[in-house]
């Protein structure tokens, strides 16, 4: 057994959103402590929402995340949709799964290349990329751009999207934004088929850890990110409404974010989780790129969810296709084009209620929850980001897997750790979720 002592202290770990510390204290061998604090402040996005009306909600809870802020729209405008009873037309889900898609492989791209590049490669940053792997850096660029552009085309930008709100779209894609979208996404195939290539030369750590995968399941056939019911690798599935009874929120001393688990300690939401659970229902051309690279179901490393956001780019991207191709050849309904201050309120009649929205976003699920009163006004709102759902089992995992590489070096030690993190693709700023501070004698 190695009796040897180790102290690790990242203070900010680099290359993920937002500010989290990994401490890891080992004495004469022995795992005294090994946690990632999470060290952000309270956002009070949630109180922000109160007293504001629910057709506001998508513009204001976008603004929780820059990377993911096509997702928090989508979740509040579900939630919203569902606490006003409004169904929403095929065509306008049709057009949320493409925002959605956009969402997806603009966040796979940046994390692939930008993140985890960097470690696989041996270098600090992506910076010095520029100069070792100049065509890898452009590709990732070009990308990265024609996600951006496509995005802007659909809702107005991709940062806080403009024309997606309840009830559907304020402008709805031309004939000349659907060819324009159409072109650039065709474009993309080359490049997504050398990024393929890439992975297939990229080696990342071998660890196992078996944990319970939670994501989006549905009967349909479809691969779900819009819609569907809650699910688990160990068999459990309810109604979204029941999100709570899923998550399990609880507090630890030593992380300003709160902790979920479910049927055991901990659970992990995120690209992995999705493929795990709805493995058969990718495009086949995202089946395939699984194949090339050895990623199949049930995968127990959480290093691979890198792997899995890969594949769902394929995916992403030739859904993507599908769906343009298939509002092509239908024709666009610009009957459905909500004009504001004209026909919004004939949309969608206002009525107290209580409203879930639950959309896999790029890191899990992400839950939004209202509800209204008989204005419209929210007067109780509730989100829980991916990222506080995989908190917990990043732990978990790092506290298996110290023990089996003790024998590295102090900085091989430390550079896995961060690589573990890092594989969870967090956006620790996201988290609206923090402790409840409870002053003793007031």
């Amino acid at each position: 057994m190695n009796k040897r002592n180790i102290k690790i202290n990242v203070e900010y770990l680099t290359r993920v959103e937002g500010h989290g510390n990994i401490v890891v204290d080992v004495k004469e061998g022995k795992l005294h402590m090994c946690n990632l604090e999470i060290v952000e402040s309270p956002r009070f996005f949630e109180a922000m929402l109160r007293g504001r009306t629910v057709f506001e909600a998508q513009h204001i809870t976008s603004r929780i995340c820059g990377i993911c802020s096509c997702g928090h729209t989508l979740a509040s405008i579900a939630a919203a949709e569902d606490a006003l009873g409004f169904v929403p037309s095929e065509q306008t889900i049709a057009l949320r799964k493409l925002l959605l898609h956009y969402e997806m492989l603009d966040s796979h791209i940046l994390h692939i290349y930008l993140l985890v590049a960097p470690d696989v490669l041996g270098v600090k940053s992506f910076v010095p990329l520029i100069d070792t792997h100049n065509k890898v850096v452009r590709r990732a660029l070009r990308m990265k751009k024609t996600c951006n552009d496509v995005c802007d085309i659909l809702v107005g930008r991709h940062v806080h999207p403009i024309s997606a709100i309840a009830g559907g779209f304020t402008k709805l894609p031309r004939q000349k934004d659907l060819d324009d979208m159409l072109n650039m996404l065709e474009g993309m195939r080359p490049d997504m088929e050398a990024t393929l290539e890439l992975f297939k030369t990229v080696k990342l750590p071998e660890f196992e850890r078996d944990t319970e995968y939670v994501a989006l399941v549905s009967d349909n056939g479809e691969y779900p990110l819009l819609s569907g019911d809650l699910g688990s690798t160990d068999g459990v599935r309810m109604p979204r409404q029941d999100y709570r009874k899923m998550t399990n929120e609880f507090v630890v001393s030593h992380s300003s974010a709160k902790h979920t688990k479910l049927s055991r300690d901990s659970f992990a939401v995120g690209a992995l989780a999705r493929l795990n659970l709805n493995y058969d229902k990718l495009h086949p051309k995202a089946k395939a790129a699984a194949e090339a690279i050895g990623l199949k179901p049930k995968c127990t490393n959480p290093y691979m969810n890198t792997a899995a956001q890969l594949v769902e780019c394929v995916h992403c991207l030739e859904d993507a296709i599908e769906i343009i191709s298939n509002l092509k050849a239908k024709g666009v309904n610009y009957d459905e084009e909500i004009l504001v201050g004209v026909n919004e309120q004939n949309k969608i009649p206002v009525k107290a209620g209580r409203g879930v929205g639950a959309v896999e976003v790029p890191r899990g699920i992400l839950y939004h929850e209202y509800e209204i009163d008989e204005t419209g006004r929210i007067v109780h709102a509730n989100c829980i980001i991916p990222t506080n759902q995989n908190t917990n089992n990043i732990e978990h995992d790092m506290r298996k897997l110290v023990p089996e590489i003790m024998g590295k070096s102090d900085e091989e030690i430390t550079l896995a750790l961060e690589m573990l993190v890092r594989a969870y693709d967090p956006c620790i700023s996201c988290s609206t979720h923090f402790l409840d501070v409870k002053f003793v004698n007031r």
